[in-house]
């Protein structure tokens, strides 16, 4: 009877995740109140990422990613600034950086750079920094990059993951039958 319960379990436990991997990726809309960079680097010369000019504060743009990158498991995390030269392309400037993660599915980075707030740059020196684009001066630029997982990709790493867990099991139940 409890080999039953297990399997029935096992199996419901495939049988959703599954479908929350084969589920797409929620698809973003345009950073509202913004606009769009067509500059180099800003488009296609870097895969999956978008920029924006905006005066919008780092509460709202976070708050509207939050809003509209939802799913389930979603995971929030807040990286140190340098580490969008990594993720995005070696000469972004950065303000702040943060990760909204899906696991086996997709994460999404969002680099922000507010000129006024620059903590690389001396105060008086920040004007240097100005973002202006089509002759506005915008408070700040935000830069996106997702790193989507095909889903086949994410099949088999589930299905790794499983079996691997499940040969560990049986090998930590057969070693600890061996000794009793």
């Amino acid at each position: 009877m409890l080999k039953k319960i297990l399997l029935i379990l096992f199996l419901l436990f495939n049988f959703f995740s599954i479908i929350y991997l084969i589920a797409p990726t929620p698809s973003l809309p345009d950073l509202p109140h913004s606009i769009k960079s067509d500059l180099p680097g800003d488009t296609v010369q870097i895969p999956n990422v978008s920029a924006y000019f905006t005066n919008l504060s780092r509460t709202e743009v976070i708050n509207f990613y939050k809003a509209n990158y939802n799913g389930l498991f979603r995971i929030q995390l807040n990286h140190p600034p340098e580490k969008a030269k990594e993720v995005i392309i070696d000469t972004i400037p950065s303000y702040y950086f943060e990760e909204f993660y899906l696991p086996f599915k997709e994460s999404l980075y969002i680099n922000g750079f507010e000129w006024e707030s620059d903590v690389f740059t001396k105060p008086e020196k920040r004007v240097k920094n100005q973002l202006i684009y089509q002759d506005i001066l915008y408070k700040s630029k935000i830069t996106i990059r997702t790193f989507p997982v095909p889903v086949y990709q994410r099949l088999i790493a589930f299905f790794v993951i499983e079996i691997s867990l499940i040969s560990i099991a049986l090998l930590y139940r057969s070693f600890y039958r061996k000794k009793s």
